[in-house]
């Protein structure tokens, strides 16, 4: 897991909602509710049954008109994480399973430090989120809920899995995977039929989904350097990890190439359908060194 200095950086960081919140819970976020935080929101006209305490009394001195001083209330933002639990996050010398714990744990750090409200879904076990909040005390739950995670699963459809989330209001939906779906922030790598069959239209149709559900959707993509960088040559045995099926393939240099195009093709897709629901794509590469991943790679993620 990440270090305590880590943790200290990222103290310093917002994550970025797509609309202001309007739960009904306490927290550090402006809300498009009235209330009474100390923020000055506007003026609007007397009606009877208002708290003549909030009576702008100089307006009136000055008009004989009478003014309620309204105020943005704060409150708390849900953040929700899909966390890609299959078989083949497990793959990599540095594996992509890893990396998806770490990612998750920014996530839940910078939520809770700022008093919202966190929902984490295993893929496998989409009907049993943790939910968590009441602030920083609260994380080593979240670190323990983490670890317990087995990566054993069969190939996740991380876009079936949005539609099973419990509806909780707007805020940021976030998919870890390693096939590409995510605030809502799906964690994945995203490698599926599902994400890579351009003749299908569920990305497009997912992202459309959390944008009508004011979710501001985050894909974060976790590769490992095997996928991103490929560099077995010779006839191999392929082995899925999920589905045992064997494919058995000649490593020529434009058999990499095709792969390496189709790949590129994927992100951009990944990025483009985000994009255009008002979310964020990520491309995570399980061998980067993780301060400079997180604080750099997902700075678009902050304000």
């Amino acid at each position: 897991m990440l270090d305590a200095g880590i943790y200290e950086q990222l103290s310093r960081l917002v994550i970025a909602m797509k609309q202001k919140s309007s739960q009904n819970m306490a927290g550090n976020r402006r809300s498009v509710q009235k209330g009474t935080s100390a923020e000055f929101s506007d003026f609007r006209e007397y009606m009877p049954g208002d708290d003549l305490r909030r009576l702008d009394w100089n307006v009136y001195a000055r008009s004989e008109r009478m003014y309620i001083r309204e105020y943005f209330e704060e409150k708390e933002a849900v953040v929700s994480v899909i966390l890609d639990t299959s078989a083949s996050m497990h793959y990599g010398k540095k594996s992509k399973a890893e990396l998806a714990q770490d990612l998750c744990a920014v996530i839940a750090f910078l939520t809770l430090h700022h008093m919202d409200r966190l929902v984490l879904y295993d893929s496998s076990q989409m009907g049993t989120p943790l939910v968590v909040s009441g602030g920083k005390n609260a994380l080593p739950k979240v670190l323990g809920w983490l670890q317990a995670r087995t990566f054993s699963g069969t190939e996740t459809d991380s876009f079936s899995a949005v539609r099973q989330m419990q509806r909780r209001g707007a805020g940021v939906t976030v998919i870890v995977s390693s096939e590409s779906a995510g605030f809502m922030e799906i964690v994945s790598d995203f490698l599926t039929e599902a994400a890579t069959d351009p003749t299908q239209d569920r990305l497009e149709k997912t992202m459309q989904y959390l944008d009508f559900t004011k979710q501001r959707p985050v894909l974060l993509q976790t590769l490992c350097a095997e996928e991103l960088r490929v560099t077995m040559d010779g006839t191999r045995n392929l082995i899925d990890m999920e589905s045992k099926e064997k494919l058995r393939v000649t490593m020529r240099a434009d058999v990499i190439a095709r792969y390496e195009q189709e790949l590129q093709k994927l992100s951009v897709r990944l990025k483009k359908s985000a994009s255009a629901a008002g979310g964020t794509y990520i491309l995570c590469d399980s061998e980067k060194e993780r301060r400079a991943l997180i604080l750099e790679d997902l700075r678009p993620l902050f304000v």
